[in-house]
């Protein structure tokens, strides 16, 4: 029974950690209808939220290129928004944002206006109004401050209504990348995790959040009146931004309001830095709690060994020596269960025809040599959830992005040995050498288990010999190095630790 629960474990976990990698995006369809969004009651008489589609080329005399210490802007000048930005820190990693922080109407045309160390300025101007759109930088890493101001240069009364886009998201456009895209919303003292993928109105926030992997776009409006509104373009793209600017300039009346904008990493300590209550869009799921722990942890240890592998080795080893008492109970137990094995497989065959008979056998056994058929399949219950929680973490860690361990480049990819000139089926291209190396330990680990099983189940144990550790092999083929440098370490001690255990008496 032991065996077969283990099994179903392991089943599970690999469909946990295969669910992102090989589950099927919905498909582009010839023709999609944008879902309607409706605003609150109050704001029904406003101009309905325009839907944008995912940003098209734009000519390249369109684009402005505004360079920072931290990371490289191109806008689009017509639009005064922002198509894509490029962190100097995180080893040129480019954030495709298109149409962001767009007012959203087709009739503005701006120009740049100014330009200098610390501020970048578009205007629009007609002969019925002049808009201005400021962006000021921060001396604190990825804040800014937008100011826009509307005035009034008719004879008459000017009614408008602009909402803001905080940018589009295309799940179309990365696969892998897709699967880390939603949005966030900050209301008093919360923070909501959004699906980007569905048309929702979000009231009385005080903020809003687009996060991608590893990088986050967030807009809070300096009074907080407004909504946050999420429109679901297509199948495969999402609009975030915010409802309708709206006001009534009397003749040359101006109106302005202030955004403060973040455009960086999802850092909890860089957010703290800049406002306390957007680290709350910094989330991993599900064990978010324990995802933080780990983090913090990983990151104390870099400050000590200044080395993110080294850092992800020793903390393997705390979470093992935390874990091995756990870890030694599972194995003890399942010792004890394969002792039992030939006294098992004798009852099976003289009850073969008396099921119930033979589970009250099997029980009577237990009890008379005090072993609990659950003991070596609790503990590894217990450890899912720190494996599920660092799993996230890493997956989402940009600090591993071009850090280097040995042989491995990158830990935020596969370790990539050396690359072909030519793929080959299932593998591609790569030839990642840490999942091959933990199948092989995998092997010789469940080959320990198995090895003292009776005839009657012999050949599916050999199947499953075989069949886990391939299958683990190929979930962990094309996961990031960091992560399966864990698992590597992890299952290494587990090895010698059975190992040792086999050996006593």
């Amino acid at each position: 029974m032991e065996k077969r629960l283990v099994i179903a474990i392991a089943l599970s976990l690999l469909i946990l950690l295969s669910w992102q990698a090989l589950a099927p995006k919905p498909q582009l369809v010839e023709k999609q209808e944008v879902t309607a969004v409706s605003l609150p009651q109050q704001q029904a008489a406003s101009t309905p939220v325009p839907a944008l589609s995912v940003a098209s080329e734009v000519p390249l005399s369109s684009l402005i290129n505004y360079s920072r210490e931290e990371f490289d802007l191109v806008f689009v000048e017509p639009q005064a928004a922002l198509k894509e930005i490029l962190f100097k820190g995180y080893k040129d990693y480019i954030v495709k944002l298109p149409s962001a922080f767009l007012l959203e109407d087709s009739s503005l045309v701006f120009k740049k206006a100014s330009s200098d160390s610390n501020s970048i300025v578009f205007v629009h101007s007609d002969e019925n109004k002049k808009i201005t759109k400021a962006f000021t930088f921060s001396n604190q890493l990825y804040s800014i401050v937008l100011d826009v101001e509307i005035e009034n240069l008719s004879e008459g009364p000017l009614d408008f209504a602009l909402p803001m886009t905080l940018g589009v998201l295309d799940f179309a456009a990365d696969r892998m990348m897709s699967r880390y895209m939603n949005a966030a919303v900050g209301r008093e003292g919360k923070v909501k995790q959004v699906n980007a993928s569905k048309s929702s109105i979000q009231q009385d926030i005080r903020f809003l959040a687009l996060r991608e992997r590893y990088f986050t776009a967030i807009i809070e409006p300096e009074d907080g009146k407004q909504f946050g509104v999420i429109t679901k373009l297509d199948s495969q793209s999402s609009q975030i931004g915010l409802s309708p600017i709206e006001a009534r300039l009397q003749s040359g009346e101006a109106f302005s309001r202030k955004f403060y904008i973040y455009l960086g990493p999802q850092d909890l300590k860089l957010l703290n830095s800049v406002n306390p209550e957007w680290a709350g869009v910094v989330n991993y799921g599900f064990f978010d709690f324990i995802s933080q722990i780990l983090l913090q942890l990983l990151g104390f240890l870099h400050s000590v060994v200044h080395n993110w592998g080294l850092a992800i080795v020793i903390l393997s080893l705390i979470i093992y020596a935390f874990l091995y008492p756990l870890s030694l109970k599972q194995m003890r137990s399942m010792k004890e269960m394969q002792a039992l094995q030939p006294h098992i497989e004798e009852l099976r065959k003289l009850h073969k025809d008396n099921p119930q008979k033979l589970n009250k056998e099997i029980m009577e056994l237990y009890r008379e040599h005090k072993v609990n058929p659950l003991g070596g399949c609790l503990p590894l219950l217990l450890q899912m959830p720190i494996f599920i929680s660092l799993y996230q973490a890493l997956m989402r860690s940009v600090v591993l992005r071009g850090a280097s361990f040995l042989w491995i480049k990158d830990l935020s990819g596969p370790d990539r040995l050396f690359v072909l000139p030519n793929a080959l089926p299932i593998i591609g291209n790569e030839i990642n050498l840490l999942p091959v190396v933990m199948g092989i330990g995998m092997f010789f680990q469940q080959r320990m288990t198995m090895a003292t099983s009776a005839s009657g189940s012999a050949e599916q144990q050999k199947f499953m010999m075989i069949f886990l550790p391939i299958i683990f092999t190929f979930i962990f083929y094309h996961m990031p190095a960091g992560l399966v440098l864990y698992w590597f370490i992890n299952s290494t001690l587990m090895l010698v630790n059975q190992i040792r255990i086999k050996q006593q008496k």
